[in-house]
């Protein structure tokens, strides 16, 4: 023990406690937000605010099945009654109370204010007597009478219009007054949260609120309510059910992991206290590093928590090293730290420099989970070095590993003969690469996607009954106020309109059916005459006609009445016309944006290019197309870009940290050399297997280098030391090589595609690391059993 036992000791405990303190106090977000960039272009903004705050991902879509329609009904009612005071919800609905009548009612009494049809020459003699000429001619047609009640009021056909406009829009099918699926089994509910889509905590609350809505109503119902179940989905749903998932399977992958190396330690050590003390480094880590976040970004995220605790797992080998190399006595302490810990040190920088180049990445949670994992490392190497020694008794001893060593010493002599297997992995392993070279990466952010098929296709199913547009095209317009976003939105009508006629498109919608500008609206009651001229206009155009202009009184009488109205607004929107108006309409900054969704033609996919040039010789400003799910995975590509860029940049600083320490070409390709081997081979059997390299990959490769560099610089100056230290040294290794392979492998089984590209990559990967780097070692340190020893083994 050393004379500054109780500094460092006070020191260490000091660094704890304030971790704790700063945990106390730190924001834990639930949300996916950190997978979003921090400088993104305009149109990934665009496509970000949707992501995280659209109308769209803050729907949640409810379908009540099985009983009878009957039941459905009743079930449906109750739980919009219990939900539409809840402060959740913007939007409750479920087509009943009224909302179809409200629509018509909305649509019948502004028809001059909302149609298109609405211009001075409709009101002329000639105008009106061509209206109500057509309107005869409709009327005198098989299914005229339909329209008959209508006559007296809307002689012009305006109304016809309106509803022929609307008739491409899908919408929700009214049974027993409210929205059932075309096939009539499912009752439907439409919710908008108050909260982010990504806000997944706010999202869960909404969700639990939904079901405990449905079980009051179900239990109201009776006994006729026992077969009715609910089904709900949503980009929020979703969002939830990805989370939870792989939160769920963290930790129980965690614990899995956890009790493994816990079972493999107490087998190796023999003793519950060196077991407790080859934990501290990883628990002092793991705080440090959580704080490091909070006191670095304000806020931690929960699933970068997951990643990061799963990356510092490397911490664990640290403990290993010192407890085995040393002997497991607090005299082998000192003699530790002047032989090996000089190499730990030396791992510890080449980790540190590899996870860096995540602090550079343009995603929050990349950025976090690097620096939680250098603060967490660096911290597990300094308590291991430091803090360990001074809590050994001076009486401690462990299991005599040296048996275990010997037959290690001498599997590892075997290895080293057949280093020619190695080349030839690398050979293999480019070839492949190479080969595929242009397929290497899946640039698909569906590949990361943990939502089972089966929630796709009911999110599918149920936003087709709904009538909700899938968000595969969009054209964004933009103004500085609602208004203005609106009259762009009517600039670019016309526009849809020629591309729909040309098929380029399938169709499109618009707020502007039911929101009109203020300018345009102005424009409209404008053209409408007072009452006066307008029943002189009616008497000349009806001369001659089977018809007596007294008959049209209730018409002059509606449109004097529109002719007063103030300009329809936003928050005097009914139900069901603001949830339509509301989906394509976006607050953004000081700014607003209107989102019209457009659809594919029969073809299924849209020229782009052809789209993109029309809206350049259309003179409009600020217009975007955005074809969603490109935009989406190009999205993703840049940060694979910009991940690999960052990681390559990483590679870089290793190699000229192992330079400037030992000077040598020749021993900086040795210790790199098993390290590009081990990330070779893996890239390939990936590939070679049909699968191509995510961000998870990318990860799991940068862990196998930022692990196997340990064992390489190990390797490297085991031909520097004796074959008792070699020996040891050799244990220290496989039994931290089985540790990680524990730590890493169950999460490869976890089912979550996040979770399993890390454990696939890395649980392989430092097994190939140790073996290559035995492979690869100073045969004089191994053959015969004879050793050379240079100076103290400290490095270089």
């Amino acid at each position: 023990m050393s004379r500054h036992r109780w500094l460092i000791l006070g020191i260490w405990l000091a660094t704890v406690l304030g971790a704790v303190g700063v945990i106390s106090h730190t924001q834990f977000l639930a949300t996916l937000s950190e997978f979003f960039p921090r400088s993104p272009s305009v149109q990934q903004t665009v496509l970000n605010e949707q992501l995280r705050k659209g109308p769209l991902s803050r729907n949640i879509l409810a379908g009540i099945e099985g009983g009878t329609a009957a039941v459905r009904t009743k079930i449906s009612e109750h739980m919009v009654q219990d939900l539409r005071g809840d402060d959740h919800f913007e939007i409750v609905s479920n087509g009943n109370s009224g909302t179809h009548e409200k629509v018509y009612h909305y649509l019948f009494t502004h028809r001059y204010l909302l149609s298109p049809t609405t211009r001075p020459e409709l009101f002329t003699v000639t105008g009106l007597r061509e209206a109500i000429g057509k309107m005869l001619n409709v009327l005198a047609t098989p299914g005229g009478e339909a329209v008959e009640a209508l006559f007296p009021e809307d002689p012009t056909g305006t109304m016809m219009h309106i509803a022929k406009e609307m008739s491409g829009m899908p919408q929700p099918m009214p049974h027993h007054g409210v929205w059932t699926s075309p096939s009539g089994d499912t009752a439907l509910l439409l919710l908008q949260t108050r909260f982010s889509g990504s806000d997944t905590e706010a999202q869960q609350q909404a969700i639990n609120r939904v079901r405990e809505a449905f079980a009051r109503a179900k239990a109201s119902a009776g006994r006729p309510g026992e077969n009715a179940h609910l089904v709900l989905t949503g980009v929020g749903v979703i969002s939830v059910a990805a989370r939870n998932t792989i939160v769920h399977a963290a930790e129980f992958m965690s614990l899995i992991s956890g009790t493994m190396i816990v079972i493999l330690l107490l087998l190796v050590y023999r003793s519950a206290v060196a077991l407790l003390f080859g934990l501290i480094p990883v628990i002092s880590g793991i705080m440090v590093g959580i704080a490091a976040v909070s006191l670095g970004f304000g806020r931690v995220y929960d699933i970068t928590l997951g990643f990061g605790t799963a990356l510092i797992g490397e911490a664990v080998d640290y403990s290993i090293y010192f407890l085995v190399q040393s002997g497991q006595t607090s005299a082998g302490a000192e003699q530790w730290a002047r032989k090996y810990w000089p190499t730990v040190r030396l791992g510890v920088a080449t980790s540190m420099i590899g996870f860096a180049s995540l602090l550079f990445s343009n995603l929050p949670g990349l950025s976090q989970l690097g620096l939680y994992a250098i603060a967490g490392l660096l911290t597990a190497s300094v308590v291991t070095r430091f803090v360990l020694p001074e809590l050994l008794p001076g009486n401690f001893r462990g299991p005599d590993l040296n048996r275990l060593g010997r037959f290690l010493l001498g599997a590892a002599r075997g290895v080293a003969s057949a280093r020619w297997v190695v080349l030839l992995f690398v050979v293999l392993a480019s070839g492949i690469l190479i080969l595929h070279r242009h397929h290497l990466w899946n640039h698909e952010l569906s590949a990361l996607s943990p939502v089972p098929k089966t929630e796709q296709s009911l999110y599918a199913r149920l936003r087709n009954d709904m009538g909700i547009p899938e968000s595969g095209y969009l054209l964004v317009v933009s103004g500085s106020t609602l208004d203005a976003a609106l009259q762009a939105a009517e600039e670019a009508g016309p526009l849809l309109q020629r591309l729909q006629r040309e098929g380029v498109i399938g169709g499109f919608q618009t707020p502007v059916n039911f929101l009109p500008s203020v300018a345009t609206q102005l424009k409209r009651k404008s053209a409408i005459p007072p009452e006066d001229v307008l029943t002189a206009r009616l008497t000349e155009a009806v001369h001659g006609l089977p018809v007596t202009a007294a008959l049209f009184s209730p018409f002059v009488r509606e449109v004097e009445r529109e002719r007063g109205l103030r300009p329809l607004t936003r928050a005097a929107l009914p139900a069901g016309v603001r949830e339509l108006v509301e989906s394509m309409v976006v607050r953004q900054g000081n700014g607003w944006r209107v989102l019209l969704p457009v659809a594919a033609p029969p073809s299924g996919r849209i020229d782009r290019e052809t789209v993109q040039s029309a809206l350049l010789r259309h003179p409009m400003d600020k217009a975007m197309f955005i074809d969603v799910s490109n935009a989406t995975n190009t999205l993703y590509s840049g940060y694979m870009d910009n991940a690999i860029q960052w990681s390559l940049a990483g590679v870089v600083g290793i190699v000229l940290l192992l330079w400037v320490v030992f000077r040598s070409i020749f021993r900086v390709l040795r210790i790199l050399l098993p390290l590009v081997a081990s990330v070779l081979t893996v890239a390939a059997g990936f590939i070679a297997l049909g699968v191509e390299l995510n961000m998870m990959n990318l990860i799991g490769l940068m862990l196998i280098v930022a692990v196997g560099s340990n064992y390489a610089l190990f390797f490297d100056r085991g031909a520097r030391t004796d074959e008792e230290s070699a020996a040891r040294t050799l244990v220290s290794l496989v039994i931290a090589n089985m540790a990680t392979v524990m730590g890493f492998g169950p999460l490869a089984f976890s089912g979550v595609p996040v979770l399993q590209a890390i454990g696939a990559t890395v649980a392989p990967g430092v097994v190939l690391a140790l073996w290559f780097s035995a492979s690869l070692t100073d045969r004089e340190m191994l053959v015969g059993g004879k050793t050379r020893v240079i100076g103290d083994g400290s490095v270089p």
